[in-house]
């Protein structure tokens, strides 16, 4: 893949597979660019009397066995150069493995890492909306892209050969999403298990002899998903601000506590989305950018009052948007505000209102979590249970209070 490529080749007995008598196998290693690849020629010698002449190879003897020996050593030396220059001469570029499997007579299709990764891409942008979600295929490209940029600057490649990649290669590129801050652990994690899928590809269809993520574990990260309690949302239901835009994303924050809309969805609400059901009540009905399932949501009478409030606002927006919604990176920096006036002590963050939807308002007060699920526009059952267990984690904290204050006397211990 570079330029300027270095090639040698080097024979060399392997003493760690000597036999009973006392001969080791004779291998020939070949690199390229720092890469190897070795192959045993099917000769064995004793060790002893391996003592190669300096930059040929052959070895030091006038025995006629090491004469044949050096001949047989010359002949594979010159149809290793004769397949390296036909690679050049093509104007192709070669690995040490490409060379090995030529030799071998046993050369396969070579691919790279792009190559398998935009095809991969391509199926599943085709599947969008089938088998596959939006947020998927959107997740695939941006790990696509951050391994370019690796290349780019710790290699200095556009693209790299599956065969290349090995565990020190996937460290390699783990560490660089780490000290670029790519995201959180579980973040660069994901990332990381999307390039595995790539190279299990490669090996699934022997594009590659071995797994280089055979031992490579993921490492995953337990998190504490924070909620409001009742009385937090309450807190900010009542505070009075002086400042408008702190207003208004209180109300449209506390507006997705009660209808558990991601950002990017409350962003694009419109009236086309704001559905009159079968009960002659309102509903929002839309489809999540996320995952590109649908979301069906009752709007409550706190979430009604919201856009009453901003009802006028409707007319001025040429495509229907029904809330003043401001940039996700401004309206973090606001909540950050806004939950020190209102004396909140939690990260105060724009998906909290999604956790609060799906905690405090929804599975606190019984509702079903195959309801909440439909609501949240979750794809599997599994995403929901998450919330669930933080509500089982809140119910043994409140119990813990009380352990205490009804055990048995002592005497009806024994």
């Amino acid at each position: 893949m570079e330029a300027n490529t270095s090639f040698s080749i080097l024979f060399y007995p392997r003493t760690g597979d000597i036999d009973k008598n006392g001969l080791a196998p004779i291998f020939v290693r070949i690199t390229v660019n720092g890469n190897r690849a070795e192959i045993s020629i099917k000769r064995k010698i004793n060790p002893e009397d391996w003592q190669p002449i300096p930059n040929t190879g052959n070895i030091k003897s006038l025995n006629k066995q090491f004469k044949e020996l050096n001949i047989y050593l010359d002949k594979i030396k010159v149809k290793l150069y004769d397949i390296q220059s036909g690679f050049i001469s093509e104007g192709r570029a070669y690995t040490a493995l490409m060379i090995k499997n030529k030799f071998l007579n046993r050369d396969k299709p070579v691919k790279t890492v792009f190559q398998i990764y935009d095809e991969h891409n391509n199926q599943i942008k085709e599947l969008v909306g089938t088998d596959y979600s939006k947020g998927a295929y959107l997740r695939h490209v941006r790990t696509r892209n951050y391994l370019a940029a690796f290349l780019k600057k710790e290699y200095k490649l556009k693209d790299f050969f599956v065969q290349d990649i090995d565990l020190n290669f996937i460290n390699h590129f783990y560490h660089y999403l780490k000290i670029n801050e790519i995201g959180n652990s579980n973040t660069i994690t994901k990332y990381v298990t999307n390039f595995k899928k790539i190279m299990r590809i490669a090996f699934a269809n022997n594009w590659v002899s071995k797994d280089p993520f055979y031992n490579w574990k993921a490492q995953w990260k337990k998190v504490d998903r924070e909620v409001l309690s009742e009385l937090e949302i309450k807190a900010l239901m009542d505070k009075a601000f002086s400042r408008k835009r702190l207003e208004q994303v209180r109300d449209i924050f506390v507006f997705c506590c009660f209808t558990g809309l991601a950002y990017v969805d409350v962003q694009k609400l419109s009236s086309h989305h704001i559905v009159l059901g079968s009960d002659g009540e309102r509903w929002i009905k839309i489809k999540r950018s996320k995952t590109d399932s649908r979301s069906t949501i009752p709007l409550l009478p706190s979430a009604e009052k919201i856009l009453a409030k901003y009802d006028n606002e409707v007319e001025k927006s040429e495509d229907g948007l029904v809330l003043p919604v401001i940039s996700n990176q401004k309206t973090n920096a606001f909540l950050k505000e806004i939950a020190v006036v209102c004396h909140i002590k939690k990260n105060l963050t724009f998906h909290l209102a999604r956790h609060t939807f799906a905690t405090t308002v929804t599975l606190a007060n019984g509702i079903p979590i195959e309801s909440v699920s439909k609501m949240l526009g979750h794809q599997s059952l599994r995403t929901t249970q998450i919330y669930a267990k933080v509500i089982d984690q809140k119910l043994k904290k409140d119990m813990d209070k009380i352990k205490d204050k009804y055990s048995f006397p002592e005497a009806l211990n024994g």
